[in-house]
């Protein structure tokens, strides 16, 4: 009967829709320490639904981050990576009521929650951007090295699948030498 048929669907779509996590649900690490946090990482993979990224992802090379915790609990983040010149990104970023998650504003106020990490080998952090017309999702990968184990880079896979990420716009970026002082395009946020 179509009442069955029409039943059938409405649960085949509750059943698909609970396979997706909606980005909201993404909690940060439960055991969060902000000093273990602190360093230099380096910037291994992207994943991103953001029409900007994708259209260059192809371009896109690891890069270094450097992270200080701030005296309010906050962090200060510098990261310096190539994407047709060479980036250098300063963000102040907010702690807020819950460990592990962050606001910072670049243009567009985004919550960055640190999903997990492992203080003396890598960090898996996820971003949720919004603008004026629009609301993407990022995730990133980084490591105390350029060389990270495949079970981490699978991690970081599923976290962006997760998300809703296509497998098409999940990076693993190639490893480069630092950033020349010629290009520099600097962005900073407090």
């Amino acid at each position: 009967s179509s009442a069955a048929m029409a039943s059938l669907r409405a649960l085949l779509g509750v059943v698909l829709c609970s396979l997706m996590v909606s980005a909201s649900e993404i909690l940060p690490q439960a055991d969060f320490d902000v000093q273990g946090v602190a360093g230099k990482w380096y910037l291994t993979g992207v994943c991103s639904n953001f029409k900007w990224l994708v259209c260059r992802k192809a371009n896109m090379k690891s890069g270094t981050v450097m992270v200080e915790p701030t005296e309010d609990g906050g962090l200060k983040v510098v990261s310096s990576h190539l994407l047709d010149s060479c980036w250098k990104i300063e963000t102040l970023a907010t702690k807020t009521d819950v460990p592990g998650k962050f606001t910072f504003i670049t243009g567009f106020v985004t919550e960055m929650r640190v999903v997990d990490v492992k203080p003396d080998e890598y960090g898996l952090n996820h971003y949720i951007n919004t603008g004026r017309n629009e609301t993407f999702v990022e995730s990133r990968l980084y490591g105390r090295s350029l060389d990270l184990s495949a079970e981490v880079k699978e991690k970081f896979n599923q976290l962006c699948l997760q998300t809703g990420i296509l497998p098409e716009n999940i990076v693993h970026l190639p490893k480069t030498g630092t950033c020349t002082l010629v290009l520099k395009f600097y962005i900073k946020t407090a």
